[in-house]
């Protein structure tokens, strides 16, 4: 998806800062926030570093910052290649710092994404319970419970999730569990990367 044409014309508030090491440090502290959003005290340095008087000034360069380092790091964009992230409407000067910088922090904040990928919650525990088991009961289904660790937040990241199952989406859920057993066990056999079918209904 290309930049809205809109938000290039945010990005020369960033000339209003007093060095390009301020927008260095704005960069890293838009990818530091990358999941948590800018804080009131983030907020306030960058505004105050380009002159900005709200944060209806400051969001919309934000968000073209945003889509900017995203563009760099998830996509299949080289190090050579970033300056054609730019239209040219965008001035010069600003290309080749934010090129210069993007380039700089390309390979940390890509090994930073993958950390981010391969830092998933894990299951500490399940537990189940039939429901709706009454005798004249026609849906009987399960609930079941699901213990998570986040082992990337504090001693307290801990999640459960409840859902319901019935018969038939059981069904489904084990096999797309044997298929991923299959894969597991077999990791070079990409066969089985894929959506698997809604077979609820079915034998």
């Amino acid at each position: 998806m290309e930049l809205q044409h809109s938000l290039w014309g945010h990005l020369p508030l960033l000339l209003q800062s007093s060095s390009w090491e301020s927008v260095e440090y704005i960069l890293q502290a838009l990818w530091r926030t990358r999941r948590t959003g800018l804080d009131d005290t983030d907020r306030k340095i960058i505004r105050e570093m380009l002159g900005l008087s709200s944060d209806s000034d400051l969001d919309p360069l934000v968000l073209c910052l945003r889509i900017l380092m995203r563009k760099c790091v998830y996509e299949n964009i080289c190090k050579d290649e970033i300056h054609k992230l730019f239209p040219k409407e965008v001035l010069p000067e600003l290309q080749r710092c934010l090129t210069v910088l993007l380039q700089k922090f390309q390979q940390e904040w890509r090994e930073d994404a993958h950390k981010d990928m391969v830092s998933l919650p894990r299951l500490k525990a399940m537990t189940w319970n039939m429901a709706n088991q009454s005798v004249d009961a026609t849906d009987p289904f399960a609930i079941i419970n699901l213990k998570l660790q986040d082992d990337t937040r504090s001693l307290s990241g801990e999640a459960e999730v409840k859902f319901q199952l019935s018969k038939d989406t059981l069904g489904t859920m084990l096999n797309s569990l044997y298929l991923i057993r299959d894969q597991l066990s077999n990791p070079d056999d990409t066969s089985n990367e894929q959506e698997q079918p809604d077979q609820a209904g079915t034998t």
